[in-house]
């Protein structure tokens, strides 16, 4: 059965979001925002802050699984806070070779290890050593820094090392996000690793995702930016998957997910980020829903929660 996964997309697909995301239902698995690792075991208390869902059998509360992802470029400090990651209840343990940030990339975390294939490797052997064989180890890579020219080395010395699954974000990290992404790149690296290989990028529409899935071959699919701009997108692919209709949604259909989106962020989030954590959102959303524009072009002064409340119920 294939899997449509959220992707880790930070300071965005928070635990709150990610509520929001699987009760629309169609996500088979979320990877949390990268928990950047430098040379120390991090305290519980972080993971904790980045995954909460910890605190409930690492779900969210629609049930979907939560799997922790790290970031940084020390084995075995990434080895130590792996294990403890799998202490605290995360189903397994991501690794990101694909975060494209300068400040990421400057301090020698992310898409920048790919430049350096052994290196990308003694990680995830390292970590696989540490956590052992039994438990779940997966990466996420970009094709690459500036070219292609390691991707498959990058890809094979994942998998050599241990990884059971990989996720390939088909670009590199110069091209960013700029369309298209070179999805049969990830159908070469299917042919040379023995692991599963999930794609990702680039995939907004139900037609998108066949497409993708045919050109790349892979059974899975992370999708990041498309589901936040039109969050039942996989709701779609999951009734088109199974012969069903679905129209998709409307923004009146969408509106009650984002004042509950809306509640969250007032329960949860500082107060002095309240309101810049909700227009984020509906910036986002104002790309595929002119409500969501308008909503957001009239709110974007307003600090007041109880304002951009009723101004989401009004454009309902």
């Amino acid at each position: 059965m294939s899997r449509i996964i959220l992707a880790p997309m930070e300071g965005l697909a928070d635990d709150i979001l990610r509520d929001c995301l699987t009760r629309i239902g169609g996500i088979d698995l979320c990877v949390t925002e990268f928990i950047r690792v430098t040379t120390q075991l991090l305290p519980a208390k972080v993971f904790k802050r980045l995954c909460p869902e910890l605190a409930h059998g690492c779900k969210t509360p629609a049930g979907v699984p939560v799997r922790i992802q790290l970031l940084g470029s020390d084995p075995k400090a990434l080895a130590a806070n792996a294990v403890r990651a799998l202490e605290l209840g995360s189903p397994g343990v991501d690794l990101n070779f694909g975060c494209p940030a300068k400040t990421v990339n400057r301090s020698q975390g992310g898409a920048i290890l790919l430049q350096e294939p052994q290196r990308v490797a003694h990680i995830v052997a390292t970590v696989r050593q540490a956590i052992g064989d039994d438990a779940w180890l997966s990466a996420k890579m970009r094709l690459g820094f500036a070219t292609k020219d390691l991707a498959l080395d990058n890809a094979k010395g994942i998998a050599d090392a241990g990884a059971n699954e990989l996720t390939v974000h088909a670009r590199t990290k110069v091209e960013g996000y700029r369309p298209p992404a070179h999805w049969q790149w990830v159908n070469k690296i299917r042919q040379q690793v023995s692991i599963p290989v999930i794609a990702n990028g680039e995939v907004w529409t139900p037609a998108d995702y066949e497409a993708c899935k045919q050109a790349s071959g892979s059974d899975d699919v992370m999708i990041g930016r498309g589901l936040v701009w039109k969050p039942d997108l996989a709701l779609q692919i999951a009734h088109q998957q199974a012969g069903e209709p679905h129209q998709a949604w409307s923004w009146t259909a969408l509106v009650p997910t984002v004042l509950y989106f809306i509640d969250l962020v007032e329960s949860t989030v500082e107060v002095k980020y309240q309101d810049a954590r909700i227009k984020q959102w509906l910036k986002l959303l104002g790309r595929v829903y002119p409500q969501a524009h308008l909503c957001f072009e009239q709110g974007k002064r307003m600090q007041n929660l109880v304002s951009l409340r009723q101004l989401v119920q009004d454009s309902a």
